[in-house]
This record gives C-alpha cells, structure tokens and sequence, in this order.
C-alpha cells in the first residue's frame, strides 16, 4: 500500500523539509499553497513534479483552511491517505 502525506503550509520551511523528507522515504506527498499575490513557491521548486508526468510523487494544491469544500476535494483526491500532519 503506498503511503500518502497531506501537507498544509508546504511551501514555509518546515513544510518543505517535511516534503522532501517524506519524498525520500517514499511517500507520496500532497502539499496545500495558500493563494497570494506573490508565487512563494521556491522551497519546493526542487521537488516539483509535472502533474502530467507518469506516476508523480509530488502534488501541489491551491487551498485556504477556512474553506470546507476546497480542502473536502483535495482530501478527496488523496483518499487512500494514510497520514496527515502539519497543521498551520
């Protein structure tokens, strides 16, 4: 079974560290960006997949806390999770 971690706050420091240490112990990671005016994206550009690419282990989705229905359907695309940390 594969493992699968949701991360939100992927791209502040401790988000991005846990990112890329779960990457290496093989999970598969699913990471919430809050949606700003600037694209803070740079402490995962190293690991970013293509969403395209064949079997990529590292998703990056636009979400708010505060919004149900959005974080409902990134939960639901990473249904089979097994873990789930990093509160903000």
């Amino acid at each position: 079974m594969n493992k699968i971690a949701l991360i939100t706050g992927v791209t502040g420091q401790d988000g991005s560290y846990l990112a890329e240490f779960l990457l290496e112990k093989g999970y598969e990671v699913h990471g919430i960006k809050r949606r700003a005016s600037s694209f803070n994206t740079e402490r995962v550009d190293h690991i970013y997949q293509d969403p395209h690419s064949s079997n990529p282990k590292f998703h990056l989705h636009y979400g708010d806390l505060t919004d149900a229905s959005n974080l409902t359907r990134i939960y639901r695309k990473c249904s089979r999770m097994r873990f789930t940390t990093w509160a903000r």
